[in-house]
């Protein structure tokens, strides 16, 4: 391979990392499941129980009840059953394509608004008709998956169960015309290795290739069949680079994970409160395309939604009206956050949320749980009783700090460097017009 040739791949291969970011991203959390012992497509990887430094996806929440149903609709539409919502009982999710665009929210915060229903996932073009009764979702994608999160109304391992119960109504099965109830298929990854984390070698293009020859090309997309080809990937050809193709894409996918990590740490430089380093880690351009299905004329901010997949999966339709997000990697002083310190937090009472909120920590350069970690979050579940209007104090750091609840110390375990997520579930008024405000990690 000459030298120009070699720096077309090395390029070319750095495009294709940051475009095929959130399908990669996807279908490395498809393999996890199929890992974790799910048969296929068409069925739910759930934990019926809160989990644990085991699930190795980037930034979950540890405090709900998950559930992932993977759909395929290439033999037809398929069902979502999404139970009534209630005082104690209610599901946070999305539905999404194979990019993890957002399809629609479901839900309190979502379409059904609480009601519950039963969702109609259709194939790319389809037009036949359907009876009554069912909320058509429409998605231009064969496969995709739900992020559902069923919510505890506190930790207590009553209050789990009953979440667990209530998550066990979700259903999940293909549609027949004489709408008949199928069979839903769940498969437990409570305790079983779960691993979705980005890897940052030549097998990112392995996972890219399947991901080109499972789905047909989107419209918006045909600019990249050239550009793939020339790396070996098209779609019904087998992939397999040289010895020369495979050091060039190395050395993109290198490039890429510098540029993106720089990107990373540019977010922060907008805090969400002024003074603060606090940031909602959404870009403008990113949600605006995401709510209304990339077709916004002149825009496809390829490089943001690269970006936003590095370090979370997921995407909602309406960010910030069932939930919202704030992460900071910097204490007070503009230190990045070292696994080998110790900090505190306190969180100021009368939280503006309607549901609850919670804090969990990460490993920074990978962006999943502390590996190992006996505890990895603070969740106001977890005390229901505590009088809303008192501050909290969390401690974060290797050390168990003296006369302090457990509950409220969360190990870093020593690791490297760790960021942290606040959660705000159903965030109310004084959240968003920033009248409540949250102070930044205390190193101590």
């Amino acid at each position: 391979m000459g030298d120009v040739q070699e720096s077309v791949v090395r390029a070319r291969a750095f495009q294709a990392v940051v475009w095929g970011m959130p399908a990669v991203n996807y279908r490395l959390m498809y393999d996890a499941a199929v890992g974790a012992g799910m048969g296929g497509e068409n069925q739910i990887l759930w934990w019926p129980g809160l989990m644990d430094w085991r699930n190795q996806s980037l930034t979950p929440n540890p405090d709900v009840i998950y559930l992932m149903p993977f759909f395929t609709t290439e033999n037809g539409p398929v069902v979502l059953e999404i139970p009534p919502a209630d005082d104690t009982h209610k599901i946070n999710g999305s539905v999404m394509n194979y990019w993890q665009a957002a399809i629609e929210d479901v839900g309190p915060a979502g379409l059904d608004a609480g009601a519950g229903a039963k969702y109609l996932i259709l194939p790319p073009g389809y037009t036949d008709p359907v009876p009554l009764g069912y909320t058509l979702l429409q998605s231009d994608t064969y496969r995709g998956y739900a992020l559902l999160r069923s919510i505890p109304a506190g930790q207590s391992d009553s209050e789990i169960a009953d979440a667990v119960a209530y998550a066990e109504k979700i259903a999940l099965y293909p549609y027949t015309p004489d709408g008949v109830t199928g069979t839903t298929v769940r498969v437990d990854g409570l305790d079983r290795p779960y691993d979705a984390a980005i890897r940052y070698d030549a097998s990112f293009f392995e996972t890219l290739n399947t991901v080109v020859q499972a789905e047909p090309w989107l419209e918006r997309d045909r600019s990249m069949i050239d550009q793939l080809a020339s790396l070996g990937i098209s779609r019904g050809q087998t992939y397999a680079p040289d010895r020369a193709t495979l050091d060039a894409l190395t050395a993109g996918i290198g490039d890429a994970k510098t540029w993106l990590d720089e990107r990373y740490q540019a977010l922060f430089e907008a805090p969400y409160w002024p003074g603060t380093h606090w940031t909602m880690p959404a870009m403008p351009d990113l949600i605006t395309s995401t709510a209304n299905g990339f077709s916004v004329p002149g825009a496809y901010p390829v490089d943001d939604r690269g970006l936003a997949y590095t370090f979370a999966f997921f995407s909602s339709r309406h960010l910030g009206k069932g939930q919202s997000y704030l992460m900071a990697i910097a204490d007070q002083s503009g230190q990045g956050l070292d696994g080998t310190k110790n900090y505190r937090l306190t969180v100021p009472g009368n939280v503006p949320v309607a549901q609850y909120w919670s804090l969990t920590v990460y490993d920074a350069t990978t962006h999943t749980f502390v590996q190992n970690s006996p505890r990895l979050s603070y969740s106001s579940l977890a005390e229901p009783d505590a009088d809303p209007a008192a501050p909290v104090d969390l401690y974060i750091g290797p050390d168990a700090p003296a006369g302090v609840p457990e509950t409220h110390w969360i190990p870093t375990l020593g690791t490297a460097s760790f960021e942290v997520m606040f959660r705000l579930y159903g965030p109310q008024q004084a959240y968003t017009d920033k009248t409540w405000v949250l102070d930044d990690l205390q190193r101590l």
